[in-house]
């Protein structure tokens, strides 16, 4: 299983103020579309930008043999995974999609908050969901459904690839989550990602103060050459 990395806590708190949906069109100038996972919607206490380092967990469907109460006293279960999890990691859960069965209740994402894990990230669906939101855990997930895991669901393994909401994740990738859902950035990228993602939301927060002087879109936002020339007079920024 791989060990989790450090996060640099200045890149941590560049990519706490740069919203997912300039991440995804940097990551797209880059010529990653497949970035946004599917399915992870804002559950419980989502309304701070959360940034992490990737804890992958990963399920198939349910088989009568494995899925079953006793199997969560195996050594290789959800329990012993959220007990290997590190403090400040997203845990990123690979649970096809399913929505009939939750992942997670209450007890265990207590018991993840308790470890100081920044956050759950799932394209399937957590159960007791009152019970979760009372843990104070962040959760982007696609909702709620009261079964248990191995009523639909056989956990695998941590800490190995996954794909959530049809996205290839990789242990210690920098995942980041706000009110549009968790993006993820490659691990080996998250420096050029950072620098180009920082240089975008300045331009727009420019664009901005032009929309409100009334100035029209066309040639604005894209900006052309001739808007780019202004940008880069007033701000003695590169456009």
């Amino acid at each position: 299983m791989t060990d989790v990395l450090p996060l640099d806590p200045a890149i941590k708190a560049k990519l706490e103020t740069i919203t997912t949906a300039t991440l995804t069109t940097v990551l797209l100038k880059k010529g990653l579309r497949k970035i946004w996972m599917a399915g992870t919607q804002p559950f419980s206490h989502a309304g701070k930008r959360t940034v992490g380092r990737a804890f992958t967990l990963r399920f198939v469907p349910a088989r009568e043999d494995l899925a079953t109460p006793a199997s969560w006293s195996h050594p290789i279960s959800t329990r012993g995974a959220i007990e290997a999890m590190p403090e400040g990691v997203i845990a990123v859960v690979d649970a096809m999609g399913s929505k009939d069965a939750g992942i997670f209740g209450d007890i265990l994402c207590a018991r993840m908050a308790k470890r100081g894990v920044a956050a759950l990230v799932t394209d399937g669906v957590v159960r007791d969901a009152d019970g979760v939101r009372g843990t104070g855990l962040p959760v982007w997930c696609s909702g709620a459904a009261a079964p248990a895991s191995v009523a639909a669901l056989t956990f695998i393994n941590w800490q190995e690839p996954i794909g959530c909401g049809g996205v290839a994740v990789f242990p210690n990738d920098i995942v980041v989550c706000d009110g549009d859902g968790a993006v993820l950035i490659p691990q080996d990228m998250v420096d050029a990602v950072l620098e180009a993602a920082e240089a975008q939301e300045h331009l727009e927060g420019w664009l901005m103060g032009e929309i409100d002087k009334g100035v029209p879109l066309p040639g604005l936002y894209p900006p052309n050459a001739e808007t780019k020339a202004r940008y880069e007079k007033e701000t003695g920024r590169k456009a």
